[in-house]
């Protein structure tokens, strides 16, 4: 092969939505973007099949998704949803000439240089320093961690693949400590992620409730969200806070792991939804707070993506940027 295949397909799956998109041409955007409830497919092949048969497009030569799980061999199975797969048995029942899978947030990763002002909030911090490495965390069903690291002139630059959303929960206060207490007694490893995604808003507001002797209520994040920037319920809006320092201080700590003077960037499905709220909360306090290097983390700037489907993008960019023969489940 002398150089990418076209049309491509690309996708960005995750444990709750299965999103796909087409690129046409070299330099193309995605286009036909198209998101399917992860649900109500029995696996990966069948959802692809019914984006492909949907928008009328037949099997590309190339494809690549990018999905919320560690992609460390041939054979992958979803953490938070229950797809499993061979990659290599995928690709040769659906005829394609390569198939790429990486994590999903290092496909978000790749696209990072790519995005535009019109793309981005900032909070807090100074310009970002140039050729620095960038972070990049974000809460949705689960919490993605990667960055990206510059390399040598007229090289791509290089994705971090972690599953850094699984480190083990720090907590800043002790209010924090009797929360982290409860989620481990509950699970026994209090992961970062056991707080800080969908469903650890779900898990921060049930702590919140049985340490002030409340019965919760049956409530999703969407809900504890709504109520919570609403000001409508007392539990929910500590929960709200709560998962947004603790998400403060995961960023502060990749930071300071990979020396993200570049900026952290917030990705995920659930902060850009904050708005205001998030600017307000104790996000930033924390991010900066680790004691004698607050004034490192003081001029990092903080960027919360509002681009449409990124990780699609980087998806793409990996099929340009990353050699065929070395993708996992390559025979």
């Amino acid at each position: 092969m002398d150089g990418p295949r076209y049309p491509q397909l690309v996708g960005d799956i995750g444990g709750t939505n299965a999103r796909f998109a087409w690129i046409e041409s070299p330099g193309a955007a995605p286009s036909d973007v198209r998101a399917y409830a992860a649900a109500e497919y029995p696996s990966l092949i069948e959802a692809m099949r019914h984006y492909l048969r949907e928008a009328g497009k037949p099997v590309p030569p190339w494809c690549a998704i990018g999905i919320a799980n560690p992609v460390t061999g041939d054979h992958v199975k979803m953490t938070n949803h229950d797809w499993s797969f061979s990659i290599s048995a995928l690709r040769r029942e659906l005829g394609l000439e390569r198939f790429l899978v990486l994590n999903d947030f290092t496909a978000l990763a790749l696209a990072l240089p790519g995005l535009g002002p019109q793309d981005l909030r900032q909070l807090g911090g100074a310009p970002p320093v140039p050729q620095a490495p960038l972070g990049l965390v974000g809460p949705g069903t689960g919490l993605g961690v990667s960055g990206l690291l510059p390399a040598a002139p007229g090289r791509p630059p290089i994705p971090l693949t972690g599953e850094g959303g699984h480190v083990t929960l720090a907590p800043a206060d002790d209010h924090e400590a009797r929360i982290v207490d409860q989620l481990r007694q509950r699970f026994g490893h209090a992961s970062a992620e056991r707080a800080v995604s969908g469903p650890g808003l779900v898990n921060l507001y049930q702590a919140v409730c049985t340490l002030q002797e409340v019965a919760p209520r049956p409530l999703d994040a969407a809900d504890i969200s709504l109520a919570a920037v609403r000001g409508d319920d007392a539990q929910c809006v500590e929960a709200l806070e709560l998962m947004c320092s603790f998400l403060g201080n995961v960023a502060g700590n990749l930071a300071l792991t990979v020396g993200a003077r570049g900026g952290v960037y917030i990705g995920g499905g659930i902060v850009p939804k904050l708005g205001d709220w998030f600017e307000r909360s104790k996000f930033r306090s924390r991010f900066e707070d680790k004691g004698r290097f607050r004034s490192y983390l003081q001029p990092v700037p903080v960027f919360v993506v509002h681009a449409r489907h990124p990780a699609l993008s980087g998806a793409a960019y990996a099929l340009q940027v990353l050699p065929p023969g070395s993708d996992p489940g390559d025979d």
